[in-house]
């Protein structure tokens, strides 16, 4: 569904993401590793469609996604660092903002246990709570690809088991997840890919068949 093929990105005179490639199916998942500054947040925008490769191939079902960046934008729910929640806004409030025809926010607001917050200012949440929040946005927005950045940040253990019960659903729907890590999430057979970063030269490439 999904194919990466020599993608590099300039950070102005530096290197950032050299000779990147990928290949994603229908229900897989990738875990991108690396040191802080490897680039694993630039890949995801890149596979966002939020910035062009300097050069490469990003191509959704052998379709370029530069070719019809609103149709790969419907295609993608991604979550950055931070959750991009009103502050004004309730919980119910904020995530009406992103659901998308088809979509229940009854089983968002369950899935990420929610209810008891659901008419809550979200300037008022935690910082586990508001994560739980943009999680439940992910899942209104009825996208086959997600694009999660460190998305068990400020989560407990409970937390956790709730997101790897939306993204193993996900992937049993075909669904495509890739995911920046510093620490173990809840996905089984996943693939991994490395980003070296710039104190280390080794080619970067996806190793197909190679499970964490």
């Amino acid at each position: 569904m999904l194919v990466a093929d020599s993608l590099c990105v300039f950070r102005g005179d530096r290197l950032v993401l050299d000779g990147v490639s990928l290949c994603l199916r229908a229900g897989d998942a990738m875990l991108l590793t690396g040191p802080n500054g490897a680039g694993k947040s630039t890949l995801l925008r890149v596979l966002a469609g939020l910035r062009k490769p300097d050069s490469g191939q990003l191509t959704w079902q052998e379709q370029s996604i530069f070719a019809d960046p609103a149709a790969h934008a419907e295609r993608v729910a991604y979550i950055g660092h931070q959750d991009a929640l009103k502050p004004g806004l309730s919980v119910r409030e904020n995530l009406h903002l992103f659901t998308r025809p088809g979509a229940s926010m009854a089983d968002a607001l369950e899935a990420m246990d929610l209810r008891p917050l659901a008419d809550l200012p979200a300037r008022l949440l935690s910082a586990g709570q508001k994560r739980r929040t943009a999680l439940a946005r992910v899942l209104l927005a009825q996208a086959p690809l997600w694009l999660l950045d460190e998305p068990s940040l400020g989560l407990d253990s409970a937390a956790i088991t709730l997101l790897g019960n939306a993204m193993a659903a996900h992937r049993a729907r075909g669904g495509v997840i890739i995911a920046t890590t510093h620490v173990p999430l809840p996905l089984d057979n996943t693939c991994a890919l490395d980003l070296p970063g710039a104190a280390d030269p080794r080619p970067i490439s996806l190793y197909e068949g190679e499970y964490a």
